[in-house]
């Protein structure tokens, strides 16, 4: 070889070398654009999840009144009114009937559930004083973990003139801007606008008109402006207030665990679509895997090699690609129009997820199948073992760890699926958990695509935090697949 060939050749190697190194550097940065874009989605769910997870509630000291409440029948007492009673003590300053509305649409009109319960399961309370917690409504939750708008508090640094004409009040002191709202001597106002010699909006009335001292009130201000948020200055106000007096406390929110689905974002919960999900895997479960694992089976070992059982393969491979809302209009088409079954039901669910979840756990079961080596049959059938005993006796039992994968990851793809069950009406508003294959119930992921489309700000958490559960379960299932494939997992 001329010295002329060799430089060739060296320069053949550096140009391989070096677009080997390219490409290795080409992998590794498309690896990580991909993990950054996974962990930037999933850190923006969780982070719009969290308010989800926890409640604001107030723990009040409430009368129950035996005159709103009857001790002989205490199941048709008025508990929203002896919680909304109790309520209003807790600012007696808010003296207006308007105020009094206002401030009473800061509880859920499911406020009174709670001491409901409590005296429903204890009469003896009718008469005597209860420690309660009542639940909020979304708007006010929201303000008070800082959703709505931030608050800044500043103390004055100056003595600050009340000055009372008749109802009128008028303030002056340092950093008193038109605009401003004041806490002060037990009260709270609202200074004029500039340029207006009007008196100061009374948000809560105040004591005896006063010199307050320096460092004895404060200057309150919204980063986001009344216009853009529906908690208003003086809802915002009175829980400011409220806050200062302990009067609220922070728990886990379990009503989003524990309850259906509601129309009031404080109220939601999950429990009926994880249900209605898992009664739809269940009736998946039954109808799929030992159809799909016969038909493996079939194909595999026993069916003739013809023309036929090679159209009946492609077929089932082109299955497993055919989009999911063809098998909802098949269900439809089927089951609801055809057969006349029940829409939005747990069980025309599962017939329709079955279905799609056929082909793939078909293809999955005969790939388990076709891995386990010819000598197990062989043997077998060495040692006098019919056909249909080497293979259910023998090459099934040790496919069935990939046949169990298969199915798995066959039913976390398929409990995602919310197109084909939108059209059998699945997608109706579900308040009741259904505790039958035939009550109207609905999913988890038909549950954050309605959740999604309402327009109330506290759904948005709500609808986050239901992905995060979706994604935690479809995660387990993966991990059990993992688990299954290793835990029995044979090397040959």
């Amino acid at each position: 070889m001329t010295e002329k060939q060799r430089k060739v050749q060296a320069g053949n190697i550096a140009r391989r070398y070096a677009a080997e190194k390219r490409f290795r550097l080409y992998g590794v940065a498309a690896l990580t654009v991909t993990t950054a874009f996974l962990a930037v989605l999933l850190v923006d769910i969780v982070w719009r999840s969290l308010p989800a997870y926890l409640q604001y509630n107030a723990v009040m000291t409430v009368t129950v009144d035996a005159s709103k409440i009857d001790p002989a029948k205490p199941a048709a007492g008025d508990f929203e009114g002896v919680v909304k009673a109790a309520w209003r003590e807790q600012l007696p300053s808010v003296e207006s009937r308007a105020d009094r509305r206002l401030l009473n649409s800061l509880l859920s009109n499911a406020g009174g559930s709670e001491l409901r319960r409590q005296v429903l399961a204890d009469p003896s309370l009718i008469g005597k004083e209860v420690s309660v917690p009542v639940m909020l409504s979304d708007d006010a939750d929201l303000y008070l973990k800082g959703v709505v708008t931030g608050v800044a508090r500043a103390t004055g640094d100056g003595p600050l003139q009340i000055r009372a004409e008749g109802e009128n009040y008028f303030l002056s002191g340092r950093g008193i801007d038109p605009g401003a709202i004041v806490l002060a001597a037990g009260g709270a106002f609202k200074i004029a606008p500039e340029g207006s010699s009007a008196p100061a909006e009374v948000i809560a009335a105040p004591g005896p008109a006063a010199e307050v001292p320096a460092g004895q009130w404060q200057l309150l201000s919204f980063d986001t402006p009344e216009t853009g948020r529906k908690i208003g200055d003086r809802q915002a106000v009175w829980l400011e207030m409220l806050r200062d007096k302990n009067v609220f406390e922070r728990q886990v929110a379990w009503n989003f665990f524990l309850n259906g689905d509601s129309r009031e974002a404080e109220q939601a919960g999950i429990l009926g679509s994880i249900v209605g999900s898992l009664m739809v895997v269940f009736v998946t479960v039954a109808l799929s895997l030992p159809v799909g694992v016969a038909a493996a089976i079939y194909l595999e070992e026993f069916a003739p090699k013809n023309r036929l059982t090679e159209l009946i393969e492609v077929n089932i491979n082109n299955l497993a690609a055919v989009p999911s809302i063809i098998f909802g209009l098949l269900g439809l088409a089927v089951f609801l129009s055809f057969f006349g079954m029940p829409r939005s039901v747990p069980l025309v669910g599962g017939l329709v997820i079955a279905l799609m979840s056929l082909p793939t756990i078909i293809i999955a079961s005969r790939a388990a199948v076709r891995a386990v080596p010819p000598s197990i049959r062989e043997a077998a059938l060495g040692i006098g073992a019919s056909h249909q005993q080497a293979v259910f006796h023998h090459v099934l039992p040790l496919a069935m760890p990939g046949i169990m994968t298969g199915t798995i990851l066959a039913l976390a793809s398929a409990i995602g699926e919310t197109a084909p069950l939108l059209l059998i009406g699945m997608v109706a508003f579900i308040v009741d958990i259904p505790s039958g294959f035939l009550d109207s119930a609905t999913v988890l992921p038909v549950q954050i695509y309605l959740w999604s489309d309402l327009p109330e700000k506290a759904f948005e958490a709500r609808t986050a935090a239901a992905i995060v559960v979706l994604l935690v379960i479809m995660m387990v299932l993966n991990a059990l697949a993992i688990y299954l494939r290793k835990r029995f997992e044979r090397r040959w």
